[in-house]
């Protein structure tokens, strides 16, 4: 099965509550990926109000999918 992404909601400050399609729920703090690793594609997400502007597909996108991760990647963050 692959993972997705069914539902995320927004928490606070850089954080998620995601639920994954096997049933799995996880918090998922972005912080560290956007202050500490500082990957470029996603230094827009920096802005908050970027970053809860987010949607839900398979996957998160933002940015009308420009930005987006695996969601294999989310789960194991």
């Amino acid at each position: 099965m692959f993972t997705e992404v069914i539902q995320a909601d927004y928490i606070g400050e850089y954080k998620l509550s995601i639920q994954f399609n096997d049933g799995t729920n996880k918090i998922v703090d972005f912080y560290s990926m956007l202050f500490e690793r500082d990957y470029p594609a996603f230094r827009p997400l920096k802005d908050i109000d970027v970053f809860r502007q987010f949607k839900v597909t398979d996957t998160i996108e933002w940015k009308n999918g420009e930005i987006d991760l695996a969601p294999e990647t989310i789960f194991e963050m």
